[in-house]
């Protein structure tokens, strides 16, 4: 969203430093502003504070370092999916309760395509930053597996199938965003996720899964000589049962 350039009227009582961003979006503006220009390793944080006009420990108060810049919001939606996860009902089924919280993901991308568009190819062009979306990446599937494994962790392979899915959902999920980023945002991003988190889902499918902290069933084991009647097996099994 772009401001007036208009200067305020005389009189009017209107504070310059009000219609100034806050200081966290006038540092991701000011550097993102010299990386177009100057190019990412040529920028110094020291650059960064001189153009958002604020001191150096402004930028520290709200990025440890240069790279974290780059991705602004990516602390606040991997919280959002972690307390999207949490919320989950005990009959939610987990592969389509991922997939959800993948969305959230491309929806803070999709609040501000430009911005986004341009982190995508600044990324490609600076190995750094690649490494560290890579690590990004990594912490939003770690986050899907610890669901799933909490989810699916009792049943035979369960932690197997728990990560491959959160590596598979966030695979779809990347495949579809990043035709999304080199379209330059003009295509449908919702459309192109769907379509391939619907895929994710048709591989795995539903996953029935039994709620947290159910009783496992009653399992009753009665020991016989061989040879004893049928019926005196039966009246034992019976008299388990009826101590209940």
């Amino acid at each position: 969203m772009s401001t007036s350039s208009a200067e305020p009227r005389r009189g009017a009582g209107t504070d310059a430093a009000a219609v100034r961003p806050p200081i966290r979006e006038a540092l991701v503006a000011a550097a993102f502003r010299l990386f177009v220009e100057r190019g990412y390793e040529e920028t110094t944080v020291d650059d960064i504070v001189a153009l958002a006009g604020v001191g150096r420990r402004s930028f520290f108060r709200y990025f440890p370092s240069k790279e974290d810049v780059v991705f602004p919001d990516h602390e606040r939606c991997l919280a959002d999916m972690k307390a999207f996860l949490a919320a989950a009902p005990e009959d939610a089924d987990p592969v389509r309760r991922v997939c959800d919280a993948a969305r959230l993901v491309l929806r803070m991308y999709a609040e501000n395509p430009e911005f986004s568009v341009q982190r995508y190819h600044l990324t490609k062009k600076v190995p750094g930053l690649r490494a560290y979306e890579l690590s990004v990446v990594w912490r939003y599937e770690r986050a899907l597996a610890d669901y799933l494994r909490a989810r699916l962790g009792g049943r035979p392979d369960g932690i197997l199938h728990a990560d491959v899915i959160a590596a598979a959902v966030v695979a779809a999920h990347n495949n579809a965003l990043r035709s999304w980023l080199r379209s330059r945002g003009r295509d449908d991003a919702g459309t192109a996720v769907d379509h391939a988190l619907g895929y994710a889902q048709s591989v795995f499918g539903d996953v029935p899964v039994p709620p947290r902290g159910a009783a496992p069933e009653d399992v009753v084991v009665v020991a016989a000589r061989r040879g004893t009647p049928l019926w005196q097996v039966v009246r034992e099994i019976e008299t388990a049962f009826a101590r209940d």
